[in-house]
């Protein structure tokens, strides 16, 4: 960043980085296997994975790749019905396929994202992260879905109460917690040290005192582990189950990690996420995971935002965590068995509350209440069913937010001695069908003889709403009524029998300019003191503009041209 100070300023910070980062994606690591129903050990190897492979592509800079939260249910459902040896088969054509997705320009489609749906993603990813770590923060199993976790707290908490190692595996992740938002604003060289870090320091400790019984990590060998599929598995292609859940797992994974980079671009202000390179390179990452039987990768929201906030500034600490991953596991498991396992809950349970982020629900209330709307319901449906639903469903809702609100029509009537009168302004869409029409009725109700329709001041004009317009003045007209119907751009159009009578009445002949002057609500947006309004009122004049160029702007005109 601008010389070899700043070169080494930004070695430092990625590597203490990496090990918050690292901290944070070994218990998701084995936390995901678990609930996978596969061994801790694939887990830990879909880690490595993410980092050393998916990390060291040029996709992402900031965002961290490993096993995912979102993706254990189905997981768990294909290991039951197909058996883990078929789970790499999948997970290899999987990645096959986000390959070819990333190489025909398709990552890009999910930068279409609202902020409030990303936002909302976030907090539904948060508040599940924090009940689910509740449990093992207390040295317990939680019981599954986000909605037990929640309704099963008062009884961990009984629990805890009574069981004396219970009470420390959850002071002591209390005390991560706390650390976690507190040792930042120590002073001096201490508060540089990753609280994260520190927490752990003083974890192993309490746990190596006598008379403490706290769980800490426990992993297997990870070569042992590994499973390459076989002829058996490759020919299980022709199954139709098994092609569905190749489709099922791309779909997912590659939506889970893209929509994660749309929301970790939006955490810092470095380069911005290249979104067919990473699709490609989580394709890469989910081949080699294939080969290997490991568990399938994702972009992870809780590593990604650890890494941002841990302060990375390059690629080098998302890969260099699977680094630590595959060190730690190969050549110090023990070092690993001191670490207990509610610290490392207390570091997600944190990570967890700032993706929830609280405070930016009244922001977002205060700033737009529709776009508040659609966060709301996108957390609610994440955390009341997974993270793809919620996501399509905030995604759905925005959509129906941005169609309402592009389709805003003012209609005004006014009726005048022989004339009702009805003007259009705004968006004239289907959505808003049922006031043009109710107004047209209002006109054909009021007994007039003539009736004129100025929607002159629409600025677009569906299908829908042009075809009712246009069949109500054919109906009137058959009726016997004079109609004058003025549509947007076109030139005055009226019955033959209206403008010979217009035309008696001493009227502007129906061939004059329309006029283009925007109508907008009565006693809106008032005038400057002393200026007359800008706007047509009720008791306006009604008049034709003639908009021809005078000779004398014609000339200068072509003078100019």
């Amino acid at each position: 960043m601008g010389g070899k100070a700043g070169g080494k300023g930004d070695l430092v910070t990625d590597i203490t980085a990496s090990l918050v980062v690292f901290l944070v994606a070994l218990p998701l690591c084995i936390g995901v296997a678990v609930a996978s129903g596969v061994p801790a050990e694939l887990g830990i190897i879909s880690g490595v994975i993410g980092g050393l492979v998916v990390g060291a592509v040029k996709g992402s800079t900031l965002q961290v790749s490993g096993p995912a939260a979102g993706l254990a249910a189905l997981v768990a459902d294909t290991v039951a019905d197909v058996g883990v040896a078929m789970l790499g088969v999948i997970v290899l054509f999987s990645g096959i396929l986000q390959i070819v997705l990333g190489l025909v320009k398709l990552g890009r489609v999910f930068q279409a994202t609202s902020v409030a749906v990303v936002q909302g993603m976030l907090a539904g990813i948060g508040v599940p992260l924090m009940f689910s770590q509740v449990y093992p923060m207390a040295d317990a199993k939680a019981p599954g879905a986000a909605i037990e976790n929640m309704a099963g707290v008062p009884g961990l908490l009984a629990g805890v109460l009574t069981n004396p190692q219970a009470m420390i595996a959850t002071l002591l992740g209390i005390v991560t917690i706390v650390l976690s938002f507190v040792w930042k604003k120590v002073p001096g060289p201490a508060g540089k040290i990753p609280a994260a870090l520190v927490a752990v320091g003083i974890g192993m400790v309490v746990a190596a005192l006598p008379g403490v019984d706290v769980k800490t990590l426990q992993v297997g060998n990870l070569l042992a582990s590994v499973s390459l599929p076989g002829a058996e598995q490759f020919g299980a292609l022709t199954d139709g189950a098994i092609i569905t859940a190749i489709l099922t797992f791309t779909v997912i994974a590659s939506a889970e990690s893209l929509f994660t980079a749309a929301a970790v671009d939006r955490m810092h202000s470095g380069p911005r996420t290249r979104y067919n390179t990473e699709l490609v390179a989580q394709g890469v990452g989910n081949t080699v995971a294939g080969v290997l039987g490991a568990l399938p990768i994702t972009a992870v929201v809780a590593r990604s935002s650890a890494n941002v906030q841990a302060g990375a500034k390059t690629r080098l600490s998302r890969t260099l965590h699977g680094l630590w991953l595959l060190a730690f596991a190969l050549l110090l498991p023990q070092v690993l068995a001191l670490i207990p396992i509610s610290v490392l809950a207390g570091v997600l349970v944190h990570s967890g509350w700032k993706l929830f982020a609280p405070a930016e629900f009244p922001k977002m209330w205060r700033q737009d209440r529709g776009e508040f709307a659609v966060m709301t319901l996108t957390t609610l449906v994440i955390v009341a069913t997974a993270l793809l639903e919620g996501v399509l469903f905030g995604v759905a809702a925005g959509i129906v937010l941005a169609a309402l609100r592009m389709s805003q029509t003012v209609i005004r009537q006014h009726m005048e001695e022989d004339t009702a009168k009805v003007v259009m302004a705004g968006n004239a869409t289907f959505l808003r069908l049922p006031k043009v029409i109710e107004a047209l009725e209002a006109a054909a109700a009021s007994g007039k003889p003539r009736i004129r329709l100025d929607l002159t001041g629409v600025t677009h004009l569906d299908h829908a709403c042009r075809s009712q317009v246009e069949e109500f003045t054919a109906q009137q007209r058959g009726l016997g009524l004079r109609v004058e119907l003025l549509m947007p751009g076109e030139a005055r159009r009226a019955e033959p029998a209206g403008s010979r009578a217009a035309a008696s009445a001493g009227e502007a002949p129906a061939t004059a300019p329309l006029p283009r002057r925007p109508v907008t609500e009565m006693g809106e947006g008032p005038a400057e003191a002393g200026e007359p309004s800008p706007w047509p009122t009720a008791d306006a004049e009604w008049f034709y503009l003639d908009t021809r160029p005078l000779p004398e702007e014609q000339s200068r005109s072509s003078l100019l041209g």
